[in-house]
């Protein structure tokens, strides 16, 4: 069996809390508004077309869940409260509760807005042991911010994670070192990142269900199964996880728009445009090792009315085509009917460090999106900016731009 021990240059056995605030946006909605409290509550588009961006857990138990789109939401239940969302009130409760964060360790890494890992070990000669600093976040984050957050206990990031989420909502859960193991075995393998239906589904069928049966399976029958991946989803499922904790200030978005020099009328015509935009926005985020899960198109109209829409991808991206799609997507949401365009803008948000985090089963279109954006990047870098474009912007000509 491998040893679990995980260790820190100290010589102590490491201690991560990862903590989750519950339905984060729509508990938000509910803790500013007594009047839904109780009730099933969608933050997202109101529109047919709109998706869920967060259910309540009054919500789930019709089976609502983010991603799904808002008409289906909203068949499921006729009382659902929708509500279209308010960034900045997530933003300062996302802050207050980072600061609550910083109080017991400086080693805090955000995951996303609602999200982080914490490295206490060194903090316990101090505040105590790390179930002790767990039973205080959760307090302080109660009482000073009014929102539940669930906490997962254990002595690596991956064990933490799947801790915090065995006990939704305002949950604890505490994984002692000396039972990593047994705490993983009966799990079913769904648990795990990177299982979606369809590798669970692989998986079962070699009689592979649960995390230990994982583990008991060598890593060389695992790469058979898995490929690359395999000895390290063995090391996994013997709950070993090296990784650190790492401390991150990254930009909250990044973007850029285009003012048209004549208004534009047709989609066929804003779409190059939309397409540069996100060619730039991939060479920001490449330039400053990030990636981010939610992009953002702006419109402004003649009149300079101005809308903006806004999609949430399934994983964290940094490309021009995954960017550029989601942008031709929230294109066709906008009303156009003739309208002149005098501006676009392309964003994309919640933000995290390093390229796309690795999965398990890797979407092969996804991983040669990739490919190709790192290896344009690193002919741009090589031969100058202007090195490299595609073939559909040859003829275009330099925008001007604001952002």
């Amino acid at each position: 069996m491998p040893n679990t021990c995980e260790l820190t240059t100290g010589g102590h056995t490491r201690k991560i809390i990862h903590l989750d605030l519950d339905a984060f946006f729509a508990s938000v909605e509910q803790r500013d508004d007594p009047s839904i409290r109780g009730k099933p509550v969608v933050v997202g588009g109101p529109s047919q077309r709109g998706v869920v961006a967060a259910a309540s857990y009054e919500a789930r138990k019709f089976g609502i869940r983010s991603a799904m789109p808002m008409v289906e939401a909203m068949r499921r239940c006729r009382d659902l409260v929708v509500i279209s969302g308010r960034r900045d009130a997530y933003t300062e409760a996302s802050e207050q509760v980072f600061d609550i964060f910083r109080r017991y360790t400086p080693l805090v890494e955000g995951l996303s807005i609602d999200e982080a890992f914490l490295d206490v070990t060194g903090s316990q000669g101090l505040f105590g042991s790390a179930e002790a600093i767990a039973r205080r976040l959760k307090k302080e984050i109660k009482a000073e911010v009014g929102l539940t957050v669930s906490a997962g206990v254990a002595p690596n990031k991956f064990v933490a994670k799947i801790a915090s989420e065995l006990d939704k909502p305002d949950g604890l859960v505490v994984v002692p070192d000396e039972e990593v193991v047994t705490f993983l075995a009966p799990l079913p393998i769904e648990t795990m990142w990177g299982v979606g239906p369809k590798a669970a589904a692989r998986l079962h069928a070699v009689g592979i269900k649960t995390i230990g049966d994982l583990a008991s399976t060598s890593p060389a029958d695992l790469e058979r199964i898995l490929g690359i991946w395999g000895t390290q989803v063995h090391h996994l499922a013997n709950g070993i996880d090296h990784r650190p904790v790492v401390v991150s200030h990254v930009a909250k978005s990044v973007g850029a728009e285009e003012t048209f020099d004549h208004d534009l009328r047709r989609s066929e015509d804003l779409e190059p445009r939309l397409l540069s935009q996100a060619q730039r926005v991939a060479r920001r985020l490449w330039a400053s090792g990030l990636c981010g899960r939610i992009v953002v198109l702006k419109v402004k109209y003649a009149n300079f009315e101005q809308q903006s829409k806004r999609k949430r991808l399934a994983d964290p991206m940094f490309d021009t085509d995954s960017i550029y799609n989601a942008a031709r997507e929230l294109l066709g949401r906008f009303p156009m009917g003739g309208r002149g365009v005098r501006l676009t803008g392309v964003t994309v948000s919640d933000l995290s460090p390093g390229p796309p985090p690795r999965t398990l089963f890797v979407d092969p279109v996804q991983q040669k999106r990739q490919r190709i954006e790192e290896l344009a990047n690193s002919i741009r870098d090589r031969f100058g900016g202007n090195s490299l474009t595609r073939a559909t912007l040859l003829g275009e000509t330099d925008p001007h731009i604001s952002k």
